[in-house]
């Protein structure tokens, strides 16, 4: 006889019974829609397979490989989503919308600048940036009419403080925002010894951002003659790998209470005589040059002045020394004037 519970249990098993079976139709039925259609997709495949064989084989040629038959398949898939896009272009044309990229017919091409100018300076010489601006640079429309019409760009260069954010931080960063004429370099802190890895760095960055032909780094006591140093530097256009400035040597100093002192002296002989480089006061590379500072930049090696270090980043290379003598700015007929 059995028990009231087991009568319950026989009923509840019962009773649930129709909706497992509803379940596992409803399963079967959706396994056999995904099993039908991974058919149907393989049989695709061998259709297309088989004309492929067909027509590779009635050229004489032997049966794909399976290297073949993998690029037809990947190149049916990369057809069908050119397709896609090239049916989403279409349907965004007929809605008005252009792309950026397109050629325009009507726009004129950039010209492509002539040099970019580094003017290096510090803090507490805006009375010297307000000169330059006034004599030889401009702001504000002179300035980018200079950009579009000779193709030389000119910007200031300067670093951050030890203390960042400090006042004088925010005095260059308000300067800046009034005239835009600064190439800030965030990863610099600002320190006499430090001058040569700026030029380095101006040098790297500078060919990052423009596509130019030279690339110049000049002093803020400098004024410079825009149209000379542009017709100058139009005649060394041939040359693709050209170092440009008032070529010198002179003693190196090994003496540490000397102004000069070089701490590695020792490393230019018994003689202790610089080798030929471009004086300070203006230096010019071409964009080869310029671009080579800036994919070796962590591996060149600095001195205690920058001339020196741009020197020697150029001993060892294929590059053409243009002793320019335009570029001594202590001489007359120079396209520079140190102040």
């Amino acid at each position: 006889m059995q028990s009231k519970g087991s009568h319950n249990r026989l009923s509840g098993g019962m009773y649930r019974s129709p909706i497992s079976n509803l379940m596992l139709s409803m399963f079967a039925t959706m396994a056999s829609f995904y099993v039908a259609g991974r058919l149907w997709q393989d049989a695709e495949n061998r259709v297309h397979l088989i004309k492929e064989l067909d027509r590779i084989t009635g050229k004489g040629k032997s049966a794909i490989s399976v290297d073949d038959t993998l690029k037809v398949i990947a190149c049916r898939e990369q057809q069908k989503k050119l397709s896609a896009l090239e049916m989403e272009l279409a349907a965004a044309k007929q809605k008005g919308f252009t792309s950026s990229l397109l050629p325009e017919t009507n726009r004129t091409p950039k010209k492509k600048p002539l040099v970019v100018i580094g003017v290096l300076t510090r803090f507490g010489r805006k009375n010297n940036r307000e000169a330059i601006r006034k004599a030889w640079m401009g702001t504000g429309a002179a300035l980018k009419k200079m950009e579009d019409q000779k193709g030389i760009v000119v910007r200031f260069v300067i670093g951050r403080s030890a203390n960042h954010g400090d006042s004088l931080d925010r005095g260059i960063d308000s300067e800046n925002k009034q005239m835009n004429d600064f190439i800030i370099l965030e990863n610099h802190v600002e320190a006499p010894e430090e001058r040569p890895n700026k030029t380095k760095l101006f040098f790297a960055h500078a060919s990052e951002k423009w596509d130019a032909e030279f690339y110049a780094k000049v002093n803020d006591d400098v004024y410079v003659n825009i149209d000379a140093l542009g017709n100058t530097l139009a005649a060394h256009l041939d040359k693709p790998r050209a170092y440009i400035g008032c070529m010198k040597s002179g003693e190196v100093f090994s003496e540490q209470s000397q102004k000069w002192y070089e701490p590695d002296w020792w490393k230019f002989g018994d003689r202790k005589t610089y080798f030929r480089h471009a004086s300070g006061e203006m230096v010019v590379i071409s964009q080869a040059l310029a671009k080579f500072i800036s994919i070796n930049k962590s591996n060149l090696r600095t001195y205690a002045h920058d001339d020196i270090s741009v020197g020697s980043w150029f001993i060892g290379l294929d590059v053409k020394h243009v002793d320019e003598r335009t570029f001594c700015c202590w001489s007359s007929g120079a396209v520079c004037a140190g102040v």
